[in-house]
Order: C-alpha cells, then sequence, then structure tokens
C-alpha cells in the first residue's frame, strides 16, 4: 500500500484549538476545516516543513515546536484509501497570525472540542484528533518533569524486561538504591512467554511495586527502553491493547508515591537490572541458556 507522509500542528490557546478553513473544497461540497497540515518535500526534515507551513499559510514564525506523536491509519471511507502518516506536533506561534486568502486557506478560528462538532472538518483531521484526544496526557499528577528529573531527591529504581524469542522465555529485574548510594534490595523473576515489549512494563510494574512495598516516597524509575519511558512521560500514548492493563496497574501503583520521575539510560548503564532479568530466566530453565 502506497502511504502518504504530513506534518501537522496542534495550536493551543487555552481550550481551544487552531482550525484552519480550505479555500475550496470538492466541486460537490463546501470547503472543510483542518488542522494546520503540510506536506515535507524531499529532503526536508519534519521541523522545516511544519515552519515553512505556518510562514508560507499563516504569515507566522513558530516558537517552540515539541514533537507529540506519529500516527498511522488507513483513510476513511470517502478518503483516498492511502496509508496515512502523520507526524504530529505541539506548536508555539512566536506572533500574531497574519493570515491572507491563498490557494488553500482563506480563513482560521480557535474553536473548542465542542464546536467542533459543528463544523465540517476534514476526516484526517477527524482521525488525529480522534486519536490524540486518547492520549492520558498529566495523568500522573506527582510526575516530575522531564527537564527537573536529576533534582529529584530520593531513591532510585532500575528496572529491565527481556524477552528470548520476542515474544519467548521472558523475565524482570530490578535493583533499588537508596537515597545515600547504597543498594537496599534487588531481585528478579520468569514471567513466561512474553515480548519484550510486555516484559518492559511487567519491569517497570515490579520496581513499582518494590517501591511502595519499601515504603518509599520519592522514586526516579530508570529504564533503557526509550518507548516506556516516553510512555511514562507522557510523549506518546499506549494504543497497543497487550499494555494497556499493564499500563493502567502502573499508573495506579505510582498514585502511592510523592513524586515520580522517569528516565531513559542506555543499556550499559542498566546492566545491573538486565542481570536479574537474564538471571531469572536461567533459574526458571535449570541455568541453561536458551
Amino acid at each position: 500500500m502506497k502511504q502518504r507522509i504530513r506534518v501537522v500542528g496542534i495550536v493551543r490557546q487555552g481550550d481551544t484549538l487552531l482550525l484552519l478553513k480550505r479555500s475550496r473544497g470538492r466541486a460537490e461540497e463546501l470547503p472543510s476545516w483542518e488542522l494546520p497540515t503540510g506536506k515535507i518535500q524531499f529532503g526536508e526534515q519534519p521541523e522545516e516543513a511544519m515552519s515553512q507551513l505556518f510562514f508560507e499559510h499563516l504569515g507566522v514564525q513558530i516558537g517552540d515546536i515539541k514533537l507529540v506523536d506519529a500516527v498511522t491509519f488507513v483513510g476513511m471511507p470517502g478518503m483516498s484509501q492511502l496509508g496515512n502518516l502523520y507526524i504530529i506536533y505541539d506548536v508555539a506561534l512566536s506572533s500574531e497570525i497574519n493570515l491572507q486568502a491563498s490557494e488553500r486557506y482563506s480563513a482560521y478560528k480557535f474553536v473548542t472540542p465542542e464546536e467542533i462538532r459543528t463544523l465540517k472538518v476534514d476526516e484526517a483531521t477527524l482521525a488525529v484528533l480522534d486519536i490524540e484526544g486518547n492520549r492520558k496526557n498529566g495523568i500522573i499528577d506527582n510526575l516530575v518533569p522531564e527537564n527537573e528529573t536529576a533534582i529529584i531527591s530520593g531513591a532510585t529504581i532500575y528496572f529491565d524486561g527481556g524477552s528470548r524469542g520476542n515474544p519467548g522465555p521472558a523475565g524482570i529485574g530490578y535493583v533499588v538504591i537508596d537515597q545515600n548510594g547504597k543498594v537496599i534490595k534487588r531481585g528478579g523473576e520468569f514471567i513466561g512467554f512474553a515480548t519484550s515489549r510486555v516484559a518492559e512494563y511487567y519491569a517497570l510494574k515490579e520496581a513499582c511495586e518494590q517501591g511502595v512495598e519499601l515504603g518509599l516516597k520519592n522514586v526516579k524509575f530508570i529504564g533503557d527502553n526509550l518507548m516506556v519511558i516516553n510512555q511514562m512521560n507522557g510523549v506518546y500514548q499506549v494504543k497497543n491493547q497487550d499494555l494497556v492493563q499493564i499500563h493502567d496497574d502502573v499508573l495506579k501503583l505510582i498514585s502511592k508515591f510523592q513524586k515520580v520521575a522517569f528516565e531513559h539510560v542506555n543499556r550499559e548503564k542498566n546492566a545491573e537490572a538486565d542481570l536479574e532479568a537474564n538471571k531469572a530466566i536461567d533459574e526458571h530453565f535449570g541455568n541453561k541458556t536458551l
């Protein structure tokens, strides 16, 4: 299946989102509204395409830009049945919009989620908004922002999950270090046959349970799986059905701490937790390496 790639900008103003009105629609249809959306030219970076989109069609320079998600979907009925890859950014504008009617857009407005339902909105925009509407932004009330994780004062728990075969025999490991740098507990467990991503989440869940059991208040969780860390920090949403329940269990456990932080490290810096995970698999099979 062919795939088209687009960048999409989400501009927020309080509880409202910026939508742009197409200058014209199909012959039999009225013009529709959409999120700021643009193509990526050959050799162009997504951030460059986003900047060009706002400058060319809105007459404004963008300020801060943050990658939110990358989503794929097949066109809905009435759309092209191409595969779609939409790279989504949160965008802050550096000045007022100076829109002039162009070949693409004739108007703009900031609308609430309720108002969106009253407008004729492009199907691709509806797909993006539907997916992003399921993100769990701000659900971890005690989460320390990423740029402040280094200054959280408390314990540190390294965690790791691994699968030999993916899916295959899987194990989890953790190492708990107190605020003075002393290892106070470590261990691992064989969890059966699972994928590596499921093992990573079970490892995080076990790390949380150990922290609660030890009565820890402020905890920094460190892992080498960037996907898990990004999802816990709210950068990406959890979409895989095999992870949703484990993720929800982790959120419930995290609520028991006063402050938490999630930090990504390279595998070499997570060697002790990895050792515990592999040890658990080996011991389950009588110390036989699979």
